[in-house]
């Protein structure tokens, strides 16, 4: 299977992104790709939560989705959607970042709602607290594919190896982990903790990311890292995106899945401790 990396520049315009990535998907398929995938909140990177509430729909209603779902029957791939930021039923109004795997007769197979929530103090210019405006889902998720099994994550999980190690468990031979990553934070941890995810797994980890300057129509823009990254369950950078945008193509074949665990069994090799 030769998979896709879409790598774009979001606004807070989900009309626009959604033109935007869709002529970007359909270039990859004219590839050769048969999977693709988005990065994180691929309709709308905003920091405004008025702006969202003005502009976001709930999933049955969302006008990115459905596009998404009709093209992906059209031209008959598995379709990872990183994220979509999406209204929700709580009481709070908080949103749902939310990642969905559509098939190729265009329906949805699977969705993972972010478990981890980045609220964090980078700089004192650059803090987040995205459990503002979002709330956190409960529920890891793996989904057959005919070409592999898929582990679901957003972003913020991957410094979370207990979940890739659950995930890996349950069957999953590629780890999907879209991103709107810090630029400062992905300068200095996104290669290290997706490459070791991949080794600790051995899985295939694949990284769709958002990279550049995001400018608002409401409130701060915002500076993302970019560098969507194709890892081998050995570990290997098989592509990479840099800061531009664009795609990366890498061909996925379960059987290194298997030998990257047949030379490192950890998978099985847990053991029970006391303490600390």
């Amino acid at each position: 299977m030769l998979a896709a990396l879409i790598q774009t520049t979001s606004s807070d315009d989900p009309r626009e992104n959604l033109a935007r990535i869709s002529a970007q998907i359909r270039g990859a398929v004219n590839d050769g790709a048969g999977f693709v995938l988005t990065p994180e909140v691929s309709n709308c990177l905003s920091s405004s939560r008025s702006h969202q509430n003005a502009v976001l729909q709930h999933e049955a209603a969302d006008i990115s989705l459905a596009a998404y779902r009709a093209l992906a029957a059209e031209l008959g791939i598995h379709l990872l959607i990183g994220s979509l930021a999406l209204k929700t039923e709580d009481a709070d109004g908080r949103f749902a970042n939310r990642s969905v795997l559509i098939g190729p007769d265009g329906l949805v197979t699977a969705r993972y709602d972010k478990i981890h929530m980045f609220d964090v103090d980078v700089t004192k210019e650059e803090t987040y607290r995205e459990s503002d405006g979002y709330r956190p889902g409960n529920r890891a998720v793996v989904a057959q594919t005919p070409f592999a099994t898929l582990g679901l994550s957003i972003c913020y999980d991957v410094r979370f190896a207990y979940l890739y190690r659950a995930l890996a468990k349950a069957g999953a031979e590629i780890l999907t982990v879209p991103a709107a990553f810090s630029y400062v934070t992905g300068a200095a941890h996104w290669e290290t903790l997706l490459r070791a995810r991949a080794i600790e797994t051995g899985c295939y980890v694949l990284a769709p990311a958002q990279t550049g300057l995001h400018e608002a129509s409401v409130g701060k823009p915002r500076k993302t890292f970019g560098h969507s990254l194709a890892i081998s369950p050995w570990g290997e950078i098989l592509g990479d995106g840099g800061t531009d945008v664009g795609t990366v193509l890498v061909e996925i074949d379960r059987n290194e899945v298997a030998k990257a665990r047949g030379k490192i069994a950890a998978l099985g090799h847990d053991r029970k401790f006391e303490g600390p």
